[in-house]
């Protein structure tokens, strides 16, 4: 299976990041021959107003109903592309409350999973900037994974990342693929991203395809903020097989049952665990 991960820069315009996110696909598309496609995190609106994250949220449907803009975008570009669309993840509006919300898709339009962000980042970085994920988002409570093309992929959402026993427990439920769409924050991200990726695939012994924001987006208030970028796909031995360079982009590799059948066999670390 060949997968790439999108590697976009997204702001507070849904309109525009559409654009960009059709744009991207359709190239990506056109240059190889794509089993499946990731978005990143957030990529209908990053930044903005808390008003501006409702606004371009949307209430998602039932199985085979109409859905809103990002939804319907999502499930047509699956189709026009034939192409599996992890649809990184978007606002989802239930009541008064959003989530940040995973969505795929199979060629023929068919939703196949969802998933809600469990793990939300309420934290200060190094260079002091605040960040209070749970003052918008609600969180999410079920592990879900997803068959795509007869291999079983984990689905994460950045901060997630941080978190082990979540990757665990998707290695358990079968995952021999864990995908993982980020807004990854620039100062955190240049110590922790690829160092914390490559960790979870070597614990897992799964792959790991990760499509990330890269760039300058603006908050509420008007103050720059920036993601990491740099989108990898990373093999069961922990080794990185593909990375997105800086700018938008795409980076592509061929997922091989093989290696994650050889990486197990080898070193059947989840038979020998014992604490967990």
């Amino acid at each position: 299976m060949r997968v790439a991960v999108i590697q976009m820069s997204p702001g507070a315009d849904k309109q525009k990041n559409i654009a960009e996110a059709r744009a991207l696909i359709e190239a990506a598309t056109a240059r190889e021959a794509l089993d499946l496609a990731v978005l990143p995190e957030m990529w209908t609106c990053l930044g903005g107003t808390r008003a501006d994250k409702f606004a371009a949220a949307e209430p998602l449907p039932a199985p085979g109903g109409q859905g809103g803009e990002a939804y319907e975008f999502l499930r047509g570009m699956a189709v026009a592309n034939k192409i599996h669309l992890h649809g990184g993840s978007i606002g989802e509006r239930q009541g008064d409350k959003i989530f940040n919300t995973t969505l795929v898709f199979s060629p023929e339009g068919r939703e196949l999973a969802r998933y809600r962000k469990i793990h939300l980042f309420d934290i200060v970085t190094p260079d002091g900037q605040g960040y209070r994920e749970s003052a918008v988002f609600g969180a999410g409570e079920e592990v879900v994974t997803v068959d795509i093309l007869g291999i079983k992929a984990g689905l994460a959402i950045c901060y997630d990342l941080r978190f082990p026993e979540l990757f665990l427990q998707l290695r358990r439920k079968g995952a021999e693929l864990i995908l993982l769409p980020a807004a990854f924050t620039l100062q955190t991200g240049k110590d922790h991203w690829e160092v914390l990726l490559r960790a979870r695939a070597i614990e897992t012994q799964c792959w790991i395809a990760a499509a990330a924001t890269t760039g300058a987006h603006r908050d509420g208030g008007g103050e720059p903020r920036y993601t990491y970028g740099h989108s990898l796909i990373i093999d069961p031995w922990g080794h990185v097989v593909a990375k997105a360079s800086d700018g938008i982009g795409w980076a592509s590799a061929f997922i091989d049952r093989r290696v994650t059948l050889k990486v197990r066999a080898d070193m059947p670390v989840l038979e020998h665990r014992r604490l967990i």
